[in-house]
């Protein structure tokens, strides 16, 4: 499972979420609940002191002496300093507690004040506060009294610190409910995506059929609708595609051959009537020439039409057999009367399991389109290198345009369009492109530097039929 997949995503998407709001409601209520505690035994502990004080107070002299201040002093209880004026006493380590500043706020304030310390890892609740007297009107005044008192707060920490391990104990307790919470949304989100995955790989794959089948009313639902719909709109727009495509090539096929018994008539005659044209009136021999011309490129067209055919119905047939492939392609322009124009350059003998008819289509597509298009001298590489052989046709024109390389093997293709009379039919490079796959093979074009243009075959040595 990919780290980037939308899986682990989800899963440390939901399980962050839990266990950030699970610790943040525990670390809220944890904290909330300290403030309570130690609120709580702050006041217990100011209302106990006082209560202690209140009860004494009365019956203290004034100005009181030593003896009052110890019996105050020890109804308050421990860790207790009591002062008035020089007069002094305490308990425990108080003295060294009670800081200047609560000091000065019960002097200032003349009222009973807290402060929380923390003295060598000891956490202490210090409080203070002046003894009042109270006059026959009521009116209630300093005694110049002042009483100290700390008091421990350690169980009050022990408890916090409980507290907040519950908290981080119920966060970690959160994490594996997270996890398979997170596993089952995950499931529940990812079933339908893996749907569509599965149905988008078969559509892809050919299979228009494909459907998903939408669950819920969720968008995920409507998403799955969506691309059902799609599917149905493509497989409907490649039926019909298929339909004209089988349409188009039955009436090729039928067309090319109704005709080949008319033309084969014509030709005939053309030959006749090229065999008499020497003896006819200028005028006529120049019709009777265009028509024999003409009457040619028809025949050829139709050749090339039923091969075309041929590709595209699948019925196309090879006849495998060992050749030498420098001795084809010699022959190849020998028969065509091409080598004072085209070169041959080849090491030796290059043999290779191939169709000898159809390597001659294809080299004679080349070679022609060379003579026709670039200029001659045209030259014919032959080589063998591993499991494989090329040949490479080159001229000396002026190269293919930019805009041509792409649609150089396309059928009926010409890169002018003031050129549609040229004797080709505008097929022979698609033919010689479909022989070529027909071998396993491929067949590229190209320009090379300073000018011409280079196609170049490639042809496994021991091809097998397509």
């Amino acid at each position: 499972m990919s780290p980037r997949g939308l899986r682990p995503r989800l899963l440390v998407a939901f399980v962050l979420v839990t266990v950030l709001g699970a610790a943040a409601v525990a670390w809220s209520g944890a904290g909330s609940a300290s403030t309570a505690l130690v609120t709580s035994a702050q006041q217990r502990l100011t209302e106990t002191v006082a209560a202690q004080i209140a009860a004494v107070a009365p019956e203290l002299a004034s100005p009181p002496d030593q003896s009052a201040l110890e019996r105050l002093r020890a109804a308050v209880g421990r860790n207790t300093l009591v002062v008035y004026q020089d007069l002094r006493s305490a308990d425990g380590s108080v003295s060294a507690l009670v800081t200047d500043a609560l000091r000065s706020a019960v002097r200032d304030q003349k009222r009973l004040m807290a402060q929380r310390i923390t003295a060598e890892g000891t956490p202490w609740l210090l409080l203070g506060t002046p003894v009042m007297t109270t006059a026959l009107d009521g009116a209630r005044t300093p005694s110049g009294i002042e009483v100290y008192a700390a008091r421990d707060l350690t169980a009050v920490e022990q408890e916090i610190d409980d507290m907040t391990g519950s908290a981080i104990l119920t966060a970690a307790l959160a994490l594996p409910l997270a996890v398979v919470l997170a596993l089952l949304a995950a499931r529940s989100v990812l079933r339908p995506v893996r749907d569509l995955r599965d149905t988008a790989r078969r559509l892809a794959a050919g299979d228009l059929d494909a459907r998903s089948q939408p669950q819920g009313a969720d968008e995920l639902a409507d998403l799955t609708v969506t691309i059902n719909e799609m599917a149905r709109s493509v497989q409907t727009s490649m039926a019909a595609m298929r339909r004209m495509q089988a349409d188009a090539r039955r009436f090729a096929a039928d067309v090319s051959h109704e005709l080949r018994t008319p033309l084969s008539t014509l030709t005939a005659v053309v030959e006749v009537l090229a065999m008499t044209a020497d003896g006819m009136e200028p005028d006529a021999r120049e019709s009777a020439e265009l028509a024999i011309t003409e009457t040619r490129r028809l025949v050829r067209l139709v050749e090339d039409l039923m091969e075309v055919s041929r590709f595209d119905a699948g019925t196309a047939q090879s006849r495998m057999e060992e050749v030498d492939v420098t001795r084809a392609v010699h022959d190849c322009l020998r028969a065509r009367d091409w080598l004072g124009v085209a070169g041959l350059v080849a090491p030796g003998a290059v043999s290779a399991r191939l169709d000898r008819r159809r390597l001659d289509v294809i080299v004679a597509n080349l070679v022609g389109n060379a003579l026709r298009h670039g200029a001659p001298p045209v030259r014919v590489d032959v080589s063998a290198s591993g499991e494989q052989v090329r040949v490479a046709v080159t001229d000396n024109g002026p190269g293919l345009p930019e805009h041509v390389l792409p649609h150089v093997f396309d059928r009926f293709y010409k890169a002018d369009a003031a050129r549609s009379r040229t004797p080709g039919s505008g097929l022979g490079l698609a033919i010689a492109l479909e022989n070529a796959r027909l071998h396993g093979g491929t067949l590229t074009a190209e320009n090379i530097d300073g000018g011409g243009a280079r196609f170049v075959l490639l042809l496994p040595r021991d091809a097998e039929v397509r």
